[in-house]
């Protein structure tokens, strides 16, 4: 049986000084904003963003949904950008037809236990998607084993295929028909600039399904800090 190491906290006399500490913080957000740098200037994930736009808007505007997947940082990506098109982003319109595959315990963890963790999303696809709908695939390093069976199962069934993903896109960058990859191999930045791009996603889907003066005065007020 391995046993994990045992660590303790290191002395109040043996902190790194404030000087360091400090310059920890700045280097890590030269670090963050060199990558969102280079996304802002990556014309090709601005085109894929706005297909995937597109591709979201066409179906939703079709009687379709689009559905979520991740894992660790990537779930919680996967409910919060759910709950954006439900609710809202920044201004006020209809729900949009949305759904993340992370958050029904009793569904994850019986497919988990059961069947595979590697199937946890697939099998949802299999009960939950139909033809036309959007599976919107998210890792960082973009080989999740299961997001690449979901997303292979997606295709099977008739389901447009997106990835989200940075590390050059992984096994999921064949198997979706658009991919946004953040050009790092850093699993934090490339998850910061994944929740930038998310919410311009939402943003674009907005105005392709509601307008492109949506926001303006008068289309309903901008949503307040309250999340």
């Amino acid at each position: 049986m391995r046993r994990t190491a045992l660590w303790q906290f290191h002395p109040a006399r043996a902190r790194p000084s404030e000087a360091l500490i400090h310059d920890l913080v700045k280097q890590q957000l030269r670090q963050s904003v060199a990558v969102l740098t280079a996304v802002l200037n990556d014309a090709g994930i601005h085109e894929s963003v706005v297909a995937a736009a597109e591709a979201i808007a066409g179906a939703m505007q079709s009687g379709r949904k689009l559905m979520v997947c991740g894992n660790g940082g990537s779930a919680a990506d996967a409910q919060h950008l759910a709950a954006e098109f439900v609710v809202r982003l920044s201004v006020n319109r209809p729900a949009l037809r949305a759904m993340a595959l992370t958050t029904d315990s009793s569904i994850l963890t019986a497919i988990g236990n059961d069947i595979s963790y590697d199937d946890v999303f697939a099998r949802q696809v299999e009960a939950l998607g139909v033809e036309g709908d959007v599976l919107l695939a998210i890792s960082t390093s973009g080989n999740s084993k299961n997001c690449v069976r979901a997303l292979e199962l997606a295709r099977r069934m008739g389901i447009h295929t997106v990835g989200y993903a940075g590390n050059g896109g992984g096994a999921m960058k064949a198997l979706c028909e658009i991919n946004v990859i953040v050009p790092s191999t850093i699993t934090m930045h490339i998850q910061e600039s994944h929740i930038v791009l998310e919410h311009i996603l939402c943003m674009v889907v907005e105005r392709c399904c509601f307008g492109p003066d949506l926001g303006a005065s008068g289309a309903g007020p901008a949503a307040s800090a309250e999340g």
